[in-house]
């Protein structure tokens, strides 16, 4: 893949350099409000700062400031690995809202959810892997 492909431009037939991909900021945005809402709901208390990027069949949410009061107080007292644990349980079993509310969003099937946390600093991410898109016509 060449670096005009990468960044999202194509190639006219004739060989000149096409016009940019429209650009995706309406559906980061809404995957990052969505990831938000979520753990907003079910956590009560969601992420401060989220921002997601999204590459060919990958996107990734990235969180800030996502622990709870309880969790913060658990990581104070050398609780970490709990804190981990539970979190990564709660996500497998969100995983299904999680994958529905991208696919709705994206218009594609999530194939895989992948999620994880960070203690110092206080970072998760939420990964999506699409299933590859069926060639255009």
């Amino acid at each position: 893949m060449d670096e005009d492909t990468r960044r999202g431009r194509e190639e006219r037939p004739d060989g000149a350099p096409g016009d940019q991909r429209p650009p995706r900021s309406a559906e980061l945005s809404a995957i990052s409000n969505a990831v938000v809402r979520l753990y907003s709901e079910y956590y009560g208390r969601g992420p401060t700062r989220a921002k997601t990027y999204w590459q060919d069949d990958l996107i990734v949410c990235l969180l800030a400031d996502t622990f709870t009061t309880v969790e913060r107080t658990l990581i104070e007292v050398g609780r970490t690995d709990q804190v981990q644990q539970t979190r990564l349980v709660f996500q497998q079993a969100m995983e299904e809202r999680f994958k529905q509310a991208i696919e709705e969003i994206t218009g594609r099937h999530v194939a895989a959810f992948l999620s994880q946390t960070a203690v110092d600093p206080d970072v998760a991410v939420e990964v999506f892997v699409l299933s590859p898109e069926a060639p255009a016509n």
